[in-house]
């Protein structure tokens, strides 16, 4: 159960919403994630801003409720989390340099790693590391019930680590299928601390932040959280209005979030469990996005 818990430290969980591969996509596709991960329903967007209350879609803490036998993220390795941080700074550099000044996505990561106090060489050896020959890959799997997973990779080994990705997925009842790409659209998600803020309160942050949507979840050490649902290219801006507001902005990224999601059974729901956990401990996976229900 580690991957899943490692996922919760580095993705934005995808809990309830308040509001309104065989094949490998181009590595212009891959994006950075905030460290808090994931998926959710179909985004309206009016002049009016409508926030509307409905489920979300992504595997988020909440999520997993109901699957037995999960462990806490307290139970996950401090190391195995700051090995995902240590892919997520490399592939930040590689797309936009090693100034994170720069370059907003690895300011960022970097931020996360000083939250959860990354040592100080680590983020370093990763950044020089980074310049290393390496291929960014995404592939498209189908998981128990039909479900829909994203498997973001950074590797150095591109026929290894997709031996590796399909020996898993035929151990869990995943495979590969083309097309799933199709069904998720980047977002932009800025996450605040949510204790003390009421469900109304929320709303209105989101609409005077100019967000499209805002989520509660729980971030890895379960303390509740809000995250704010916006276009990619108004992130920064949304980002900008929440501090402007009085919020403490505790992560700034991009994810990938489901047009259509799915509910599953309990059994279903556990054999998925079991294979986002195996993914996410392939040391060349970055992320797993899915497209399930979270009051599966």
């Amino acid at each position: 159960m580690a991957g899943a818990a490692v996922l919760r430290s580095l993705r934005i969980l995808r809990p309830r919403t308040l509001a309104t591969s065989g094949r490998f996509l181009d590595p212009g596709e891959c994006v950075l994630f905030p460290a808090s991960c994931v998926l959710y329903p179909p985004w309206r967007s009016s002049p009016a801003r409508s926030l509307q209350v409905c489920s979300a879609l992504c595997a988020g803490h909440n999520k997993w409720s109901k699957v037995k036998n999960i462990k806490g993220p307290k139970d996950v390795a401090r190391c195995k989390m700051f090995m995902k941080f240590a892919l997520l700074i490399k592939v930040a550099v590689k797309e936009g340099g090693s100034n994170p000044g720069m370059n907003i996505n690895l300011a960022n990561v970097l931020e996360q790693c000083r939250r959860k106090n990354m040592p100080k060489t680590s983020i370093e050896s990763a950044i020089k590391t980074a310049a290393k020959p390496g291929s960014q890959l995404t592939y498209e799997v189908r998981g128990p019930g039909g479900c829909m997973l994203l498997v973001e990779v950074l590797t150095y080994n591109r026929t290894g680590t997709n031996h590796e990705i399909k020996r898993l997925l035929s151990k869990n009842r995943g495979m590969i299928s083309d097309g799933v790409r199709n069904n998720f659209i980047r977002k932009g998600v800025v996450v605040v601390p949510g204790q003390n803020v009421s469900t109304d309160r929320a709303l209105e942050l989101a609409i005077e932040a100019g967000a499209e949507d805002v989520q509660e979840s729980e971030d890895e050490e379960e303390q509740p959280i809000l995250k704010f649902i916006c276009d990619v290219v108004e992130t920064s801006k949304v980002r900008a209005s929440l501090g402007k507001l009085g919020l403490e902005i505790a992560s700034v990224g991009l994810e990938f979030v489901p047009r259509v999601s799915l509910s599953l059974s309990e059994d279903q729901l556990e054999a998925t469990l079991m294979l986002v956990e195996a993914l996410s401990d392939c040391p060349d996976v970055i992320q797993v996005w899915d497209n399930i229900q979270a009051d599966s």
